[in-house]
């Protein structure tokens, strides 16, 4: 038995490990960018940037089921051993970001300006993030292909592949983004190039890897149009699920950032530093939730029930152990942290009534992040989305009942219950599956 336990860890961390790594390594594109413009003599630069950067954040988070709902349905097929369905959840998702892609384009303008203004940037910053937008938004389809590719990666518990890939991505970044501005003089135009060549080489890359190593599935041909009404329907039922469940996500952030402003710079700057280390547990929890899509879709797949349970177990051993070594190291290294990311005092002080509820997120959020991973891989995304949802009222509910009684304390533990929320909704849902 402790064999097998072995066995399940290696499995486990064989996928999570470079999936950590490249979380890791994605925020680097939008900060390569940052410091670049950071050294034009010019503030609007980096808000332009910053506000580009998070416009296609919002729109490509939402569209995130492309790779969630493809990782899932993939594992399961490979369980089946089933490579014909294999190669048509391929086709089929990057059939859907195609169109997703180009409506992206097609409908540049509006979207461009509904964001515009929902985020109100100075006349200064709007105009030069809107010179980024109009570059950058010609690489939506390198970027949704390659969340399709990435999703069907790692269905086949391969997370090495979208691994170099991203560090790959931000080694040309680097590299071109350099050359437009400052060998070729140019300015916010060079660094959304530099963007779009990134993600461009990215898809480039992820397909020619495809072909090395997974060509000989192309003998197993497949013709979307003889697909079955039942089979697009599942697709999309999936896929919706997850599309709902991230809208429910981002509400909740954009109105935490919102709630935040209104209280003034010093507590928005605060709070952004503190949900910097939610972020850095996510990074890693992200990693154990893409191997539950793995390997239990794969189990699930193949009705290896006692493997798929196993699976299950051990990823919450892994998520315990992840809870200690990050409230550890929050408890002990958070102000220090926090002083890194910034000299200005007034933050700093503030920050430390505010830190402990940092404290808090790993235990609070560990469960929703593992439960991610495994409804992912049983397509069980129905749960996710009613978690979801109840969390996200459970949050609005907090948040008007609290913030008027504990105000920026009042916030936060609205987000604390939002994330318990979703770990024990989830809980539940599980239990009742038969």
């Amino acid at each position: 038995m402790q064999r097998k336990m072995n066995q399940r860890d290696q499995q486990i961390l064989g996928i999570a490990l470079p999936a950590i790594v490249t979380n890791i390594t994605v925020p680097l594109l939008g900060l390569v960018d940052t410091a670049i413009v950071g050294h034009m003599g010019d503030a609007a630069y980096i808000g332009a940037i910053a506000v580009g950067s998070m416009i296609f954040s919002l729109v490509y988070w939402v569209f995130a089921f492309l790779r969630m709902g493809t990782s899932g349905m993939t594992a399961q097929a490979r369980g089946r051993r089933d490579m014909h369905d294999v190669m048509r959840l391929l086709a089929r998702s990057l059939t859907v970001s195609l169109v997703i892609s180009l409506s992206v384009i097609v409908l540049q303008y509006p979207l461009r300006e509904v964001m515009l203004w929902f985020i109100g940037p100075t006349a200064d910053v709007r105009s030069l993030a809107t010179t980024y937008f109009n570059i950058v938004v010609w690489g939506a389809p390198a970027v949704l292909g390659l969340y399709s590719l990435s999703g069907w990666y790692i269905g086949m518990q391969n997370s090495r592949t979208p691994m170099w890939i991203s560090i790959m991505q931000n080694v040309v970044n680097i590299l071109a983004s350099l050359f437009l501005v400052y060998g070729l003089g140019m300015k916010v135009e060079g660094v959304a190039l530099g963007t779009v060549i990134a993600q461009y080489a990215g898809l480039s890359v992820a397909i020619v890897l495809w072909l090395r190593y997974y060509r000989r599935l192309l003998r197993w041909r497949v013709s979307l149009l003889k697909d079955q009404l039942s089979d697009w329907l599942a697709f999309f039922r999936v896929n919706s699920d997850i599309f709902l469940r991230t809208v429910f996500l981002v509400a909740v952030n954009l109105y935490f950032t919102s709630a935040g402003a209104r209280q003034g710079a010093v507590i928005l700057a605060v709070n952004t530093l503190l949900m910097q280390l939610y972020l850095f547990f996510s990074y890693f929890m992200d990693g154990f939730a893409y191997a539950g899509e793995a390997l239990g879709g794969r189990y699930w797949g193949a009705g290896n029930k006692a493997a798929y349970q196993e699976v299950v177990q051990r990823l919450f051993g892994w998520g315990a152990a992840m809870v200690i070594l990050f409230t550890a190291v929050y408890v002990i290294g958070g102000m220090p942290f926090l002083r890194l990311l910034t000299d200005e005092p007034h933050v700093v002080e503030a920050s430390r009534e505010y830190v402990w509820w940092a404290y808090l997120i790993p235990v609070a959020g560990v469960a929703a992040f593992v439960w991610d991973g495994i409804f992912i891989g049983i397509t069980a995304t129905r749960g996710m989305l009613v978690s979801s949802l109840i969390a996200a009222i459970v949050f609005f509910v907090g948040v008007m009942g609290l913030m008027g009684l504990m105000g920026n304390h009042g916030l936060w533990l609205s987000m604390v219950l939002y994330l318990a929320t979703r770990g024990i909704i989830q809980t539940i849902l599980y239990q009742q599956k038969p």
